[in-house]
């Protein structure tokens, strides 16, 4: 099994805030480099791929490029990808199955902000999350991620996750 998220995959933060630290539009459009991600991890681990993978890019905390050596795919391994902004249309023929978690804004805005320092506001109402959740709504209405999962889970309550969409059984 091999485990990897978007968030190696970063843009520096030139890029990502080029349309200003606010940009809701900024968030969703700039925020990861799609073609690093692609080239580095999904197209090696794709059928026809090389198996010669990296996991990470890149390190927005430092807002640096890292040099991780590459691995070796076994055959059959499976990636575990996580991350946001994932089913968006250039993406979704790499997703074999895919799990979209369904949470309210109420929700996710204090859990994000209790993993830490820079992780922003726990009030959902902060103009400090405007461009989280207005860039999060720019993906729900493009990309309409409900749509193409495979499976939806309503993970408001993490004692409860509840699917609530699985295409698997239509």
């Amino acid at each position: 099994m091999i485990r990897a998220s978007v968030d190696g995959f970063h843009n520096p933060q030139a890029i990502r805030y080029q349309r200003g630290p606010a940009s809701p539009e900024g968030f969703f459009r700039d925020s990861y480099n799609y073609a690093a991600l692609k080239t580095l991890l999904l197209d090696p681990l794709s059928p026809g791929g090389s198996g010669r993978y990296r996991s990470t890019a890149f390190d927005h905390f430092t807002d640096q490029a890292v040099s991780t050596s590459e691995a070796q795919a076994f055959p059959g391994s499976i990636l575990i990808f996580a991350g946001i902004f994932l089913h968006r249309p250039e993406l979704r023929t790499y997703w074999d199955f895919s799990i979209f978690l369904d949470v309210r804004f109420d929700v996710s805005i204090p859990r994000g902000a209790r993993r830490g320092i820079g992780f922003g506001s726990a009030d959902p109402e902060s103009p400090q999350n405007m461009r989280y959740i207005e860039g999060q709504k720019l993906y729900l209405s493009e990309c309409r991620p409900q749509e193409s999962a495979t499976i939806v889970v309503d993970n408001n309550n993490l004692a409860i996750p509840r699917i609530i969409k699985n295409r698997e059984s239509i």
